[in-house]
């Protein structure tokens, strides 16, 4: 027994193979079909005035084909599936410019944010590379006894921390000058506070 068992070989089973999902087209091949389908509908189309199906009917009603109501109904029907067909036509163009429209937008919305990412970045660097360089400029102003109508270069750029850290070095007119311009600005509590603790 122990002999026929060795001789014989057990039959192992394969492990079924994976069936792979469907895949999807590509956008862009089923951007394509979806053209090449509206062509087509299109091509298979037939226009024909409304004036020249009337021109038919009347002549048809003329040479007693048939009669006025079955000409008028049949117009109006000719009528309304012509609009049908226009509506789905437009419809499906509709369809197809939004689809163009998402997948142009789809491609540039990256390379924008990057962009403006970029410009973010260099604005941020230009600032803090210019500041030390504006703030000397502020202190020398005052010193020399120059009019200007904002004590501080760039006001509107500043952070509320920037234009506090000016503050150290202002005269009381200064001070008024920041406080008015804050006023008809942002109007920042944090400013104003300070300014209003210096002026005290």
């Amino acid at each position: 027994m122990a002999a026929a068992k060795k001789g014989t070989t057990a039959k192992r089973s394969k492990p079924a193979a994976k069936k792979k999902p469907p895949t999807r087209p590509p956008a862009a091949s089923r951007g394509n079909k979806s053209v090449e389908e509206f062509r087509d509908a299109l091509e298979k189309s037939v226009t024909i005035s409304r004036d020249r199906i009337q021109e038919v009917m009347d002549d048809a009603v003329k040479r007693g084909r048939m009669t006025r109501s079955d000409a008028e109904k049949t117009v109006s029907n000719l009528v309304s599936k012509g609009r049908q067909q226009t509506d789905e036509l437009v419809a499906e163009l509709e369809k197809l410019l939004d689809q163009a429209r998402r997948g142009v937008e789809s491609r540039v919305a990256p390379a924008r944010k990057r962009a403006e990412e970029a410009a973010s970045r260099a604005v941020k660097r230009a600032r803090t590379t210019a500041e030390p360089a504006l703030v000397e400029a502020d202190k020398l102003r005052r010193r020399a006894g120059v009019a200007s109508s904002s004590p501080i270069t760039g006001y509107e750029n500043l952070t509320a921390a920037q234009v506090k850290s000016r503050l150290k070095d202002m005269n009381k007119a200064d001070l008024r000058k920041v406080r008015t311009q804050e006023k008809r600005g942002k109007a920042r509590k944090g400013i104003l506070d300070d300014v209003e603790k210096r002026l005290s």
